[in-house]
């Protein structure tokens, strides 16, 4: 199986903060969101996250998120969209002799964890790795996962749930469609 690289395992587990099904929010708080960042060492026990702050992890994870379901055959949301790249531009990023990124200086202590988010979704971009990273086909879940078929054809998180699930509603839908045309 084909393991994802750290920047995957960091964009996907910023935009599984939000679970669709459970209709809960893991960063749904300022407060919360600094509790996720430190848990993750993306900052430090003092770090307080402003209100405008907090909007700009929002807006990024929503824009990632309506991203990832392109990658299962979803039109992306312009406004979404616009509004991550808007965040994106707003955190600029250097790259080193080495030819790695790195937070720019003199960007706020608060804001620097999501440069760090930035560099993961630019590096996990840059790779051709993105579209292995996706948002489930079935949109009553949209939890986000990587893809370790051979191919990236996986279109849900789990085949046995949510591919059960659509696979399901589309055969009742067959069948009502065939018991209608019948006289």
């Amino acid at each position: 199986m084909l393991e994802p690289p750290p920047c995957a395992r960091l964009v996907e587990e910023f935009a599984n903060t939000v679970d669709v099904e459970e209709a809960s929010d893991e960063i749904s708080t300022p407060d919360a969101l600094a509790r996720w960042l430190r848990d993750r060492k993306l900052s430090d026990l003092t770090v307080q996250i402003s209100p405008a702050a907090h909007g700009m992890y929002l807006a990024l994870r929503a824009g990632i998120r309506d991203e990832l379901g392109t990658h299962v055959g979803d039109a992306p949301d312009p406004e979404l969209t616009e509004a991550a790249d808007e965040v994106l531009r707003a955190h600029p990023v250097l790259v080193t002799a080495s030819g790695t990124l790195t937070v720019a200086p003199g960007l706020p202590v608060e804001r620097q964890p999501l440069a760090a988010l930035a560099i993961a979704w630019n590096e996990l971009v840059m790779s051709g790795s993105a579209n292995r990273l996706k948002r489930c086909a079935e949109h009553t879940c949209g939890w986000v996962f990587w893809d370790v078929s051979k191919n990236r054809s996986r279109r849900w998180c789990s085949m046995r749930v949510c591919g059960n699930r659509n696979k399901s509603r589309a055969y009742a839908g067959r069948q009502r469609e065939l018991r209608r045309s019948q006289p």
